[in-house]
């Protein structure tokens, strides 16, 4: 079938079985996505079987809960990124901590604590990280009780809520920071990890011909009055992955020195005997302004 047919189908289904006006904007959006779906069937010579196999591909994919993996996956979540970034730039925001995304793994509800925050339950093992800095607005003020949501997986690739052998907000918090603005916490180092072995990301990523390795990584929502919603996450610079993230979440600007603190005293005071990491990043944040579309928006997400 032609484009010209396609579109006659298209204006006979909505004038089948109608009760009402409906939503215009559902309607719109339903029409170009099932339009541009039979156009694709059509240049690609898609069979009966092949949209079934693909169908049924997606319905296990959403049993499994793969959804959100598939997306960053194939790479829709960092163009939602990169649509945000030019809107911002025509509404004359510039600057500002690069977002990228936010995956499937944050959970809602982390203990809220001021300041300064421990994030691993001491029960894991895992190299000793200590990060901190300042949230600032635009003009670069710190931003007191500015709220910085916090969250990464253990030293075996594993996020606690979704492992369940790990502790209700391992490695999950919620920091308000101080006075200054500054937040800091103390963790184990994050390593990198892949999508699940034999599921449906990765039988997707085989086929084309593709990875589902992660680089090593920290998320972050960071939230304060005034202030546009920040999402986004650090990438650690020893990762062979850093710039080969399966899911493009590793982005300039996003990857923090980490240097190894060997000072006796500084060990001492916490409590261990071994030299640490610390990594020390700022977040620069954008003034909320009404002609920009919303970073805080609804979406499926896990809460405990």
């Amino acid at each position: 079938m032609d484009k010209k047919s396609i579109e006659a189908l298209m204006t006979r289904f909505e004038e089948t079985g109608v009760t009402g006006p409906g939503n215009p904007r559902v309607k719109a959006i339903v029409r170009r996505l099932v339009t541009d779906l039979m156009l694709a069937i059509e240049d690609l010579d898609i069979s009966s079987e092949e949209f079934w196999i693909g169908l049924n591909y997606l319905g296990d994919a959403g049993k499994r809960g793969e959804l959100g993996l598939i997306v960053p996956g194939i790479g829709l979540e960092h163009f939602l990124d990169l649509r945000m970034d030019e809107a911002e730039a025509k509404a004359g925001l510039t600057g500002g901590t690069p977002r990228t995304i936010e995956g499937p793994l944050y959970v809602a509800g982390a203990p809220e604590v001021k300041g300064e925050a421990r994030l691993d339950d001491g029960t894991q093992t895992g190299e000793l990280v200590v990060m901190g800095g300042v949230v600032r607005d635009a003009k670069g003020n710190p931003i007191p009780h500015a709220k910085v949501e916090v969250w990464h997986a253990n030293h075996l690739g594993n996020y606690s809520y979704f492992d369940q052998s790990q502790s209700a907000f391992n490695l999950r918090r919620t920091i308000l920071t101080d006075e200054n603005g500054r937040y800091k916490f103390r963790s184990i180092m994050p390593v990198g990890y892949s999508v699940p072995p034999g599921g449906s990301t990765d039988i997707l990523l085989q086929q084309l011909g593709r990875h589902g390795h992660r680089p090593a990584h920290i998320h972050f929502f960071v939230t304060a009055e005034g202030q546009r919603k920040l999402t986004t996450q650090i990438n650690i610079e020893s990762d062979p992955h850093l710039w080969d993230d399966f899911a493009f979440g590793t982005r300039e600007g996003l990857v923090p020195p980490v240097k190894t603190n060997s000072d006796a005293a500084a060990m001492a005071a916490l409590g261990t005997d071994k030299p640490f990491y610390e990594i020390e990043f700022n977040f620069d944040m954008q003034p909320a302004k009404a002609e920009a579309p919303v970073t805080d928006f609804d979406r499926p997400r896990a809460a405990a």
